[in-house]
């Protein structure tokens, strides 16, 4: 071997910690740069030996020329003692190591190279025969790989070059490489091309584990979406049948986790809403007209109790009952908003043909237990309460008072201002299933603007009337709801007392 020493130590110098090169096996990595070092500072030591040599033959240039010839003789020796030394350590390196000359022809490779390329030292006209020799072809094809591309090839140019995507066609395995191409420089050309390779097998190998995992956890992941989704809509459409906020109030998330008999005790206010005469009306219809009907209904409806946080427990027939869980003011929000829905529903009705509607809205508050009843094979959500009983009556009594709105006294004393509200009494009832007198309340805000604010300006005497009832002052009473009807006709309420009056004062005479 008689290419520089210099050179090849300018190389591996040059490469140092950062070459990048990555030794697998034994040696380790840092016992080889450990050894490039002590070789290095052998070559510095023969540098300076050789110098010393070279001033020793100027300073004794006049002595005889056995003299000079041992001296000569001994910078020689010491320069080949280096050069095998070299030679010994390139060749007992686990990678690959090759030169071509300033020529492009292969001038040296080592062992393991030898071994990674198939062959050693092949005689080429020129560089252009690199990859077709050496069967170096790119990564995964059969396509030779572009000779002007070989890192050993740019280095010729002057340039550092790395490459990964090749390999060499061997006639029983195909062996995937690392190349690192590094010009060596003398007296500022190249004169030599330096390229070190590594079999990269394992590593490939495991790139495509990696790759082949990232794959199946998208998959996995992919898959776990889809049922996340499924998931989602499953209890979306659970929750068309059974609300999520009932789920909610038992302390689940899914309707999977509810068993039968599961409850639990609320502070609730109860809305019930009811179509009036709604069966003469359906007898006008057929049952698919029945259907388009009750449903263009109910989806306007809808929207006025979950907007003020309410959920509709469940329908009956053309009936609403809807909870509201936060406050009272919630539910009568709803019923004052369901009530100016239908204002607008039923201009459309008349507009396309179709009688208007009215509605009758009842609401209480109070304790109520909420849970699940049915048996194995069919199970329901339901509210068990007197309170929810009340509220169906109260809604009845919507009828007999001819207004659309009835409140209970519980759910007036549960209201935060009572003062934001146009509320005024309709009357101290026993309602079937009840021992006890309930106080009903109507809530006229949306009643027409010229109704609503009538009764606003008679409510002092309306007021007055209503407790002179209750004393039995039934002329004085009966005088102050005529002065009602004489600004406003339409007062339902205050007609009904209007004729109790007259009818406990003709009772009274009788007694």
């Amino acid at each position: 071997m008689t290419f520089s020493v210099l050179a090849v130590e300018q190389f591996f110098v040059s490469r140092g910690a950062n070459s990048g090169v990555m030794l697998e096996e034994e040696p380790s990595r840092e016992h080889l740069l450990l050894e490039i070092e002590r070789l290095r500072q052998q070559v510095e030591d023969l540098k300076e030996e050789k110098a010393d040599l070279e001033i020793l033959l100027e300073t004794t240039a006049e002595h005889s020329d056995t003299v000079e010839t041992e001296l000569r003789y001994r910078a020689l020796e010491a320069v080949r003692e280096g050069e095998i030394k070299l030679a010994q350590f390139l060749e007992a390196i686990p990678i690959g190591v090759a030169v071509l000359d300033s020529q492009g022809r292969p001038y040296y490779i080592n062992h393991a190279g030898q071994q990674l390329l198939g062959q050693g030292v092949l005689p080429l006209n020129a560089v252009e025969d690199l990859s077709e020799s050496y069967q170096i072809y790119i990564a995964g094809t059969d396509t030779l790989y572009p000779y002007e591309n070989l890192p050993i090839v740019r280095a010729l140019r002057g340039e550092n070059a790395t490459a990964d995507d090749l390999e060499i066609h061997q006639p029983d395995k195909k062996v995937p490489l690392e190349i690192w191409g590094t010009p060596i420089f003398d007296a500022g050309k190249v004169a030599f091309a330096i390229a070190v390779f590594q079999d990269v097998t394992e590593r490939k190998e495991a790139e495509a584990d990696r790759h082949k995992f990232i794959k199946t956890l998208f998959e996995l992941n992919l898959n776990l979406e889809k049922s996340l989704d499924a998931e989602s809509e499953l209890t979306d459409a659970y929750g068309r049948f059974v609300p999520h906020q009932f789920l909610n109030l038992l302390g689940y998330e899914s309707i999977i986790d509810v068993n039968l008999g599961d409850q639990v005790q609320q502070e609730m206010s109860v809305l019930f809403a009811d179509i009036r005469d709604f069966t003469a009306l359906s007898e006008t219809m057929t049952p698919q007209q029945n259907f388009k009907f009750i449903n263009a209904y109910l989806s306007r409806m809808e929207p006025a109790i979950t907007s003020n946080n309410g959920f509709i427990d469940k329908y009956i027939g053309d009936a609403i009952m809807a909870l509201f869980s936060d406050c009272a003011d919630d539910a009568v929000k709803a019923g004052i908003a369901m009530l100016n829905i239908l204002t607008d529903y039923n201009e459309h009705r008349q507009t396309v043909g179709y009688i208007p509607i009215q509605i009758g809205i009842g609401i209480n508050s109070g304790s109520l237990m909420l849970g699940t009843v049915g048996g194995k094979s069919r199970m329901d959500s339901t509210v068990i309460s007197d309170a929810v009983n009340l509220a169906s009556r109260i809604e009845g009594l919507t009828k007999d008072y001819g207004v659309p709105l009835l409140i209970s006294q519980q759910t007036l004393e549960r209201l935060r201002n009572q003062a934001d509200y146009a509320i005024r009494i309709v009357d101290k009832v026993q309602v079937k299933g009840k021992s006890q007198y309930v106080v009903v309340y109507e809530v006229f805000d949306a009643d027409p603007p010229e109704i609503r604010e009538a009764k606003l300006a008679n409510l002092s005497v309306y007021t007055e009337a209503m407790l002179l009832c209750d004393r039995k002052e039934f002329r004085e009473a009966g005088k102050l709801f005529e002065e009602c009807l004489r600004t406003n006709p339409s007062d339902r309420v205050a007609r009904i007392y209007l004729k109790r009056c007259r009818d406990w004062r003709s009772l009274l005479k009788g007694i």
